[in-house]
């Protein structure tokens, strides 16, 4: 700022004696990051309407695209991919609210001169500025802004980077060749590995990996300009100089990308029936547990039988079609308790889907 003003000088004359009157530097540079960060923050809310527009788009599509949920990386019970997304769209739903509380946080205007008393300056001026700039006056300055809005400005954008790498992690797993449930967009005459031809590589998701690493990283500098010195001392400002552009830049960039991954991505149906199916209706043991425990017996006795059949399925080798099954319906101690046609109707894996419609209903609203 100094030098800035001595420049003026240099070229107003005896005028520039009117310029910055009863002002400190951070009086311009405080208030000039708090409207940068403000209009970041449109730029990203922006950003983020475009997300969950492509994510609802898609969830729809696949409302009802039945695959198998996994818990630990296992398989656990079926789910549907439109699900998927639909909790990847109220993620970042709250990701949109906190954003915007971000932005209330940090849009704040302060022209209260050396030390934040108005010494040489009135408040009014200050007040004025604000409406000027849409900010918000902020109630009580030291010679700055309290840092501990512009750590909560950047711990939201680290937050929504971790939203960002949890979604791109899922796809990365999705796209695994032993899995295969959906995989990125290849495009014709795209390479995915410089040795090797036939490599198709999630290169978009691992970037977006990356990227949210990059974002997190920014978070702590941020909360340890908090502390500054007494009044001020100038330790956040070499620190801001970096994150504020670069988080914020980056931001948006993976946000970018994120939206045209979704918008793209390949998913095969055909695939997630596929793994459903592969330990032979394993999926409905608790269905199973809990049909005992109904017919009488404790639960530890009824966790028990079936654990002891389902773990002859998990070790079996080969086609697991109806092992299961077979296996529940010769065990006196659970045909005991249910028929055979009540076993097999523990088998039908849209039971798990019945109020997929009430979960959408909580994310997206009631349908038109």
């Amino acid at each position: 700022m100094i030098a800035f003003l001595t420049h003026v000088a240099e070229l107003v004359g005896p005028d520039a004696r009117f310029l910055h009157q009863g002002m400190t530097s951070s009086d311009v540079l405080d208030t000039c990051l708090a409207v940068q960060l403000a209009r970041a923050s449109d730029i990203l809310v922006d950003d983020i309407d475009r997300l969950l527009a492509a994510l609802m788009r898609r969830a729809k599509e696949h409302k009802y695209t039945i695959t198998i949920g996994r818990s630990h990386g296992i398989h656990a019970e079926p789910t549907t991919f439109g699900l998927k997304l639909a909790q990847a769209h109220a993620e970042f739903q709250r990701a949109r609210t906190r954003l915007i509380a971000a932005r209330h946080e940090v849009a704040t205007c302060a022209i209260s001169g050396a030390i934040g008393t108005f010494a040489n300056i009135d408040p009014r001026v200050e007040s004025y500025v604000a409406e000027k700039l849409g900010l918000a006056v902020e109630p009580i300055s030291t010679q700055v802004i309290p840092r501990d809005r512009h750590a909560m400005f950047f711990a939201t954008l680290g937050v929504i980077a971790s939203s960002i790498e949890r979604l791109a992690t899922e796809i990365r797993h999705l796209q695994r060749t032993e899995v295969l449930e959906a995989e990125e967009f290849f495009s014709p005459g795209q390479k995915g590995s410089s040795a090797m031809p036939h490599k198709r590589n999630p290169v978009l998701s691992e970037n977006l990996t990356g990227l949210a690493r990059l974002v997190r990283g920014m978070v702590t500098p941020a909360l340890e300009n908090v502390a500054l010195w007494h009044e001020r001392d100038i330790s956040h400002s070499s620190v801001e100089r970096m994150i504020g552009p670069d988080a914020t830049v980056t931001l948006d960039f993976a946000l970018n990308r994120l939206v045209g991954l979704i918008e793209n991505l390949v998913v095969y149906p055909e695939n997630m029936k596929r793994n459903l199916d592969l330990l032979g209706g394993l999926h409905n043991s608790q269905r199973v547990l809990l049909a005992l425990t109904q017919a009488g017996l404790s639960r530890e006795d009824a966790y028990a039988a079936v654990q002891r059949n389902a773990m002859q399925v998990w070790q079996a080798k080969g086609d697991r079609t109806g092992m299961f099954a077979s296996l529940l319906k010769a065990d006196p101690e659970i045909s005991g308790g249910l028929s055979p046609d009540e076993i097999d109707a523990m088998f039908d894996d849209f039971y798990h889907l019945k109020h997929v419609d009430a979960i959408f209903e909580r994310v997206f609203g009631p349908a038109p």
